[in-house]
């Protein structure tokens, strides 16, 4: 496979979606978030609500770990496991299909032996991403921090469980940016560079 492919992998808040966009836009090639979910969902048949929940993170703790496992049918394959599957299917497709961003959703790793990926990781402290996520998103909870921790975990759980890598681990990426510290438009300045 000849396609330049960018992957953005992120902690929540840390601007990782808005760089991708912005990055893409740039290079002048697709990006896609929202729009796998899209295509996960057609081509799973599960709905666009049930993908975007399941795609990419998942409940943390021994109870995720007893319940995933017991949902799995005689086949071996839970309704998450089917979506893992769809998921690596779509995003190996548009990997084919030509040059592109693709954010999340564990393209990182389903593309490292069949494509040409730059694989980056965009974070930020916990105030910067608290900040964001408030004035972005409109979160209102007291403790914007806590939804930070929480959603943080569940996509290292999600990424470890399918992947056996540490999400964020910056051994599995070939760049990792502090978006608090170099700031958004940096950040998609340094990425279509190595590009």
């Amino acid at each position: 496979m000849k396609n330049r492919i960018v992957t953005i992998s992120r902690q929540f808040g840390s601007g990782g979606r808005t760089i991708g966009r912005m990055v893409a836009e740039k290079l002048g090639i697709p990006c896609y978030d929202h729009e796998l979910i899209e295509k996960i969902a057609e081509e799973s048949g599960f709905a666009k609500e049930y993908v975007q929940d399941k795609s990419e993170d998942a409940t943390y703790g021994s109870r995720f770990i007893n319940a995933f496992l017991s949902s799995r049918v005689y086949d071996g394959l839970s309704p998450q496991d089917y979506l893992w599957s769809v998921q690596s299917k779509v995003i190996l497709d548009l990997a084919q299909k030509g040059p592109c961003v693709i954010v999340g959703r564990c393209a990182d790793y389903i593309l490292r032996n069949t494509a040409d990926c730059l694989r980056v990781f965009i974070h930020a402290d916990f105030e910067k991403r608290a900040e964001r996520i408030v004035k972005l998103y409109g979160e209102t909870d007291d403790s914007p921090e806590k939804r930070l921790r929480e959603k943080d975990k569940r996509r290292s759980v999600y990424y470890h469980f399918y992947t056996e890598m540490e999400w964020g681990d910056a051994c599995n990426y070939d760049i990792a940016l502090d978006s608090g510290v170099f700031g958004i438009e940096k950040c998609v300045e340094l990425i279509a560079g190595l590009y």
